[in-house]
């Protein structure tokens, strides 16, 4: 297989379980069923997280199919709610607020209406 090969090979992948056949990942289908959006953006996040691909098309097959495993088996393991790989499960989030001391204490000695 070339670099065009395996270009085209991926660009015609449409399911997570296209591309859990193609990296000869074995898979169970009701997890994949209730979480294929996951495992395909966790695994574009974990592509996207590389900083170089290898040079030989084999190396960039090897890379793929073991990020993949590793988003697949993110969610085998975990929930969506849990690992929050869309921005819909970190919007609840508490957030740390910061109020300096000086504010407080301006407050505290201001005239009320």
């Amino acid at each position: 297989m070339n670099d065009d090969d395996f270009d085209s090979d991926l660009s015609e992948l449409t399911s997570a379980e296209d591309f859990l056949e193609y990296f000869d990942i074995p898979f169970d289908p009701s997890v994949v069923r209730v979480k294929r959006l996951h495992i395909l953006q966790r695994f574009h996040d974990y592509l996207g997280e590389c900083d170089e691909m290898p040079d030989s098309t084999q190396a960039r097959w090897r890379l793929h199919a073991e990020l993949l495993r590793r988003a697949y088996a993110d969610f085998v393991r975990s929930d969506a709610a849990t690992e929050k790989v869309f921005r819909v499960f970190r919007m609840h989030e508490p957030r740390a607020v910061s109020i300096p001391l000086n504010d407080l204490l301006e407050s505290r000695h201001a005239p009320r209406l």
